[in-house]
């Protein structure tokens, strides 16, 4: 049973472009700033493909500046076969998986990604709801990632307000307690 009201052609081209993913992560290569603590163990992977939308907005204090805001994610999460196992999107970060668990987190730590490309990313797990692959998550990194990054558009007080898609893959790697 569908629990994500997406349409099944938006579902299909993600899953596709989530297909382009890097091999199963192997923690020992992982910036250190993005480490995950000792007593933890890798219990999951992911690959999202999809968007992030940001929004112009002028900085309250210099009214003659305006930048791209992050608005938030909005993605299809697949296994490394490809098949589509659930939905990431926010704020606040939030992975539901089809099987019936979610975990919710904030980010503690970032690392450069490669250029042209969203950070990596360490995210603390809040208490995960429901029974499934996501129960007891401790932390979440995001690796492997590719786009996402600011619009090129203009951000002035012409386009403040506006919003604009950056579309994006990552991998998220979940992990528990030992």
């Amino acid at each position: 049973m569908q629990r994500f009201p997406v349409a099944a052609a938006l579902l299909a081209a993600l899953a596709g472009c989530a297909s382009q993913s890097s091999n199963n992560f192997n923690p020992d290569t992982a910036p250190a700033a993005i480490q995950v603590p000792a007593g933890n163990r890798l219990a999951f992977e992911a690959v999202a493909a999809g968007k992030i939308t940001y929004e112009c907005k002028q900085n309250p204090t210099r009214l003659t500046e305006f930048t791209w805001e992050p608005v938030g994610p909005d993605a299809v999460l697949s296994d490394r076969t490809d098949r589509v196992v659930g939905k990431y999107y926010g704020p606040p970060a939030t992975w539901d998986n089809l099987d019936g668990s979610r975990v919710s987190g904030s980010q503690i730590a970032t690392a450069p990604g490669t250029p042209g490309s969203i950070p990596l990313q360490l995210v603390k797990a809040n208490p995960s709801t429901g029974n499934g692959a996501f129960t007891d998550v401790t932390y979440i990194q995001r690796v492997a990632t590719k786009g996402g990054v600011v619009p090129p558009d203009t951000c002035n007080d012409l386009a403040n307000g506006t919003r604009a898609d950056a579309g994006y893959r990552a991998d998220y790697i979940f992990w528990k307690a030992r």
